[in-house]
């Protein structure tokens, strides 16, 4: 008995029609006739009853229909596990991430990442939450790290807190300190502070933006359109303050002052993103784990 011979049994069994069969296995009609003719003289028993325009299963037919199709099931279950195993040896996944998520977070566990199983290519997209939302719904990402809520109502995606960061304020130590030199600065002191901006479409921009105007100002902007490393390293030249997350912010190293905010201060919720209707691939679903778990 052939494996390909019980899953041209199947196909007929479900099509109730030889040619619509082969069509289904990709198969030239008169091979897939020669084939069941071949599987019911091993077995010794007609599994159709061959009347023009009908055909119907034999008791033999009933009898072997659940056991074919439970073999068939099994072995591409087999099938499954073994390509699992080997996505873990080799293959790549692909993870969206923030610009300062990259900066912050992912450095430590990627590199854990790596180390455990070096032949899994990363390949690492920076982009805003709503460009990585997009690109998740297109299936160009297996994974995404996002700030939460996302800029657009997204039901065919499936998010998992992982984090929620402070914001802090960095400014050059060359300069004066923001809001007066205290240990922290509200919101309200930025008004008098000249602030280095990301670009449009950035998560932290309209967070920001968004702060100021609720104490009833507009942002004074003494440079914008930056990415994070761009920021920082204007911010270090003494052009402005800006508000980056805590995490960036220790990783930066010198030439920065660090300065938090007073309470209740700003918040950003990282979450793990992907596609509801698509499970991620095995090397994608051990990188979420490794991030869960961090």
């Amino acid at each position: 008995m052939q494996f390909q011979q019980l899953q041209y049994f199947v196909a007929v069994a479900e099509t109730r029609h030889f040619t619509r069969a082969a069509e289904r296995v990709h198969v030239a009609q008169p091979s897939l006739s020669q084939q069941i003719r071949a599987l019911e003289r091993e077995l010794g028993a007609d599994l159709f009853l061959r009347a023009r325009g009908n055909i119907t299963l034999t008791d033999a037919g009933e009898a072997l229909l659940p056991l074919a199709r439970r073999i068939l099931a099994d072995a591409d279950t087999a099938r499954h596990e073994v390509q699992e195993l080997v996505q873990l040896r080799r293959g790549r996944v692909r993870l969206g991430a923030t610009p300062s998520l990259c900066t912050g977070l992912l450095p430590d566990v990627l590199r854990a990442f790596h180390d455990r199983y070096p032949g899994i290519r990363l390949l690492i997209e920076e982009g805003g939450s709503h460009d990585l939302v997009r690109e998740l719904a297109r299936g160009a990402l297996d994974l995404a790290l996002v700030v939460l809520p996302l800029p657009t109502p997204a039901p065919a995606l499936t998010t998992v807190e992982l984090l929620r960061e402070d914001l802090v304020v960095v400014s050059s130590p060359e300069a004066p300190a923001p809001g007066g030199g205290g240990r922290v600065i509200r919101i309200a002191d930025l008004a008098g502070e000249r602030l280095v901006m990301f670009r449009h479409g950035y998560d932290l921009r309209e967070l920001t933006v968004a702060a100021c105007r609720a104490e009833g100002f507009e942002p004074d902007f003494a440079v914008e359109g930056g990415e994070m490393d761009a920021v920082l390293g204007f911010v270090r030249a003494g052009l402005g303050v800006a508000v980056v997350p805590r995490m960036v912010a220790t990783r930066a190293g010198r030439g920065l002052r660090v300065t938090p905010l007073a309470r209740p201060g700003l918040h950003r919720t990282i979450a793990l993103a992907h596609r509801s209707d698509v499970a991620p691939p095995r090397a994608a679903r051990e990188l979420q784990r490794m991030l869960l778990e961090r």
